[in-house]
């Protein structure tokens, strides 16, 4: 068998701890591969000014398959503080590397399951008739455009008088902002394309109809933000009228979603939204089956694909002396890499294994066990990062 080469993107804080455990699980799954590593992250862009240097991209461009830890982000002058003194002033801004590799490679479609793992105990609970303690089944795909948005990066604080003089001609801005002085406005754009929103629709009902789901919810604001959401939804009636009539079309308002989040998540299957509210939508699901330590993500172009747990670089436990952090969330998004590449009977396997270790409850990472993250939870009888992942293995 021919092995296929992988680009690895550890990143920043736990980032390069859980990456090397998923990479343990492929290897111990006979996933055949080899491992490039790509410079990415934050301590490039101190000592660069550069989180995603020209030799990552590259890499990807050649081999179009990247596994990815985590990134830290910083706001604009905590960022621009840390750069080294030589590369100061010299009006570098950060812009987040995974953010940017979605951009650069037109990686616009985010798919982010999540789905309950029978006998986790972070599991949502609720209470039903009676006072009955029920365990609903979560089994929800989301569907996030990926470039677009909010996260499209078209801002300005105090905009160029081009700019200024375009958003005076909207009657609204004069009526709400005409007399704000222009160096006091700062302005985030979302803008969304009909070629990639009707992309990511398109997306998500051949999702549904694969996996036998039944329903597609677009999950917006058209109510009030009615050009972009507005559009979004009624390509979305089309779509669904016109191509997949067996799919229900549901529309739920993000704010009223975050609502019924708990009221009744398993009534849901395929969520479709915009990059900001696919985001949260993402990220409010993931609670339901125990946090951000179980989410896992592909973001897929045309040509080049990059898998990720949803989670942060925790940079926190990134100096522990034995790593805790839950490393589920990035051997899952290997799964997801693993069914991109038709290498389907592999990601089977492991997946099983996850699920028999979960089940099984006798190997629980700190967040498992609803402990706080501190280095002693080891001593508690917390599994550490590498014990998950040898659990794991063991199911093999």
């Amino acid at each position: 068998m021919t092995k296929k080469t992988i680009v690895s993107l550890p990143g920043d804080g736990i980032g390069r701890v859980v990456l090397e455990e998923a990479i343990r699980v492929l290897d111990a799954a006979d996933f055949q591969a080899n491992y490039v590593e790509g410079d990415i992250g934050w301590d490039f862009w101190v000592k660069e000014g550069n989180p995603l240097p020209e030799r990552t991209i590259k890499l990807l461009e050649e081999h179009k398959v990247g596994l990815f830890g985590a990134i830290t982000s910083k706001p604009k002058d905590a960022a621009a503080a840390e750069l080294s003194d030589h590369l100061k002033g010299k009006g570098l801004v950060y812009s987040s590397p995974i953010v940017s590799l979605r951009q650069y490679f037109d990686l616009d479609i985010c798919i982010r399951p999540c789905k309950t793992y029978k006998g986790n105990p972070l599991n949502f609970i609720r209470r039903g008739a009676g006072n009955a303690i029920e365990e609903p089944a979560v089994d929800v795909v989301i569907f996030r455009q990926n470039t677009e948005g909010l996260y499209g990066g078209v801002e300005w604080t105090n905009p160029p008088d081009l700019v200024y003089q375009g958003l005076r001609s909207h009657p609204k801005f004069v009526q709400n902002f005409g007399n704000v002085p222009k160096e006091e406005l700062s302005i985030s754009t979302r803008i969304f394309s009909r070629r990639a929103t009707e992309r990511i629709l398109r997306a998500s009902f051949n999702h549904a109809r694969k996996y036998g789901y039944k329903s597609v919810t677009v999950c917006e604001k058209p109510n009030v933000i009615r050009e972009t959401s507005g559009m979004m939804y009624k390509l979305a009636q089309e779509i669904q009228k016109a191509d997949f009539p067996e799919i229900e079309l549901w529309n739920t308002n993000i704010d009223a979603q975050m609502m019924w989040l708990t009221k009744n998540p398993e009534d849901y299957g395929v969520i479709v939204a915009g990059n900001m509210f696919g985001d949260i939508v993402s990220d409010g699901f993931a609670g339901l089956i125990g946090g951000l330590g179980f989410a896992c993500s592909a973001n897929l172009g045309e040509k080049v694909s990059v898998f990720e747990p949803t989670h942060g670089s925790a940079p926190k436990y990134a100096d522990y002396p034995v790593s805790i952090v839950n490393p589920i969330a990035m051997i899952a998004s290997a799964c997801m890499m693993l069914d991109h590449l038709g290498e389907k009977e592999i990601s089977a396997r492991i997946s099983v294994a996850i699920a028999r270790v979960i089940s099984e409850g006798k190997v629980k990472t700190y967040d498992m066990m609803k402990m706080t993250g501190r280095p002693d939870v080891i001593e508690k009888g917390a599994a550490s990062t590498r014990q998950m992942a040898d659990a794991v293995i063991a199911k093999l």
